[in-house]
């Protein structure tokens, strides 16, 4: 659909428009990412990890996967994986705030991770260890630590509390009762 979008769009503009190369582009990361699969089990013994952790991050971080390995190398703590959602370990925390702009627990935890809808409590177990590395990162205090939990915590509640309503629009009224992103003057 997009592309249908911009095509019409470029259309519009009476050929004035250089034809899409988006195609011959390679994603972030993809550059090398089928020589590095194939080096996955060495990275793996090389980082004294399972070779399924590795398989994890060069399927959602392609070759910046060594940016990761990087920050484990530096801190073997983060090649842990975050409590209640084994699949994640805290480099990917970390490289949410430090790489790729997040600047709130609901972020990381909702969209940078797929943690809030895989893991079985959404990542209330998680939500306390990733905000203290995140607050590494951003220079949080505890008390904006705890003040990122508490609202992660009062939007998983309002998502559940959406799941128990009758309709679309009760739902919606109530998920949308949950405080919005923590606000720091």
């Amino acid at each position: 659909m997009a592309k249908d979008a911009i095509d019409a769009a470029a259309d519009a503009l009476d050929g004035r428009v250089p034809a899409s190369v988006t195609e011959n582009i390679p994603l972030l990361g993809a550059e090398g990412y089928l020589a590095a699969w194939n080096k996955r089990a060495k990275i793996a013994r090389a980082f004294d990890v399972h070779k399924v952790r590795i398989e994890h991050l060069l399927n959602r971080f392609g070759t910046l996967t060594d940016d990761l390995l990087d920050l484990i190398r530096n801190d073997p703590s983060l090649g842990e994986p975050l409590p209640g959602a084994d699949d994640y370990l805290g480099a990917e925390v970390v490289y949410a705030a430090s790489h790729e702009g997040a600047l709130h627990l609901d972020d990381v935890l909702a969209r940078r991770t797929r943690i809030s809808i895989e893991a079985w409590d959404r990542g209330v177990s998680a939500a306390p260890v990733a905000a203290k590395l995140m607050g590494r990162v951003l220079g949080w205090d505890a008390s904006r630590e705890q003040l990122e939990v508490e609202r992660y915590l009062q939007r998983v509640e309002a998502e559940r509390a959406s799941q128990l309503q009758p309709d679309d629009e009760s739902a919606d009224r109530v998920r949308l009762e949950a405080p919005d992103i923590v606000k720091v003057d």
